[in-house]
């Protein structure tokens, strides 16, 4: 790949934990990543993330707050990504795998319980969690 994509975080945080699932198919598998995915040629960051937590969770959310962003290059992939973090709150609805081929499982984790897995997780979401864009009282 020759071009830089856009991905879309979706922080999504219930009772100081933050929404995980576990990759799975595409790049990172087996890893632990935000909901979250590709902005499309005209959506905003917000609107990306709304769609993409409703189609891999079925939650509905809605978009609090700009996070920040990290800079993902993978060149053992050939994939760069500049990555955008969204706080959401859960407005309805109980996370559940809808995209079974794209994660394999979910988890509530604390900022403490994502550091301690650290070298478990994707590299846009311990670029967030290095970068401090995880400060729950932000979220």
């Amino acid at each position: 790949m020759t071009e830089v994509r856009v991905g879309v975080g979706a922080v999504v945080v219930d009772d100081g934990r933050v929404l995980v699932m576990r990759r799975a198919g595409a790049h990172g598998a087996g890893l632990w990543g935000l909901p979250g995915g590709h902005q499309e040629f005209g959506e905003s960051p917000e609107r990306t993330a709304v769609r993409e937590v409703a189609e891999e969770t079925g939650l509905v959310v809605a978009v609090t707050a700009r996070l920040g962003f990290t800079d993902d290059p993978m060149p053992d992939i050939g994939r760069h990504y500049v990555t955008l973090f969204l706080a959401c709150s859960r407005i309805t609805g109980e996370p559940r795998l809808m995209e079974p081929e794209k994660a394999t499982a979910l988890d509530w984790l604390t900022i403490g319980e994502l550091q301690a897995r650290r070298n478990e997780l994707f590299v846009p979401l311990r670029h967030c969690l290095d970068d401090g864009l995880l400060d729950l009282e932000r979220v």
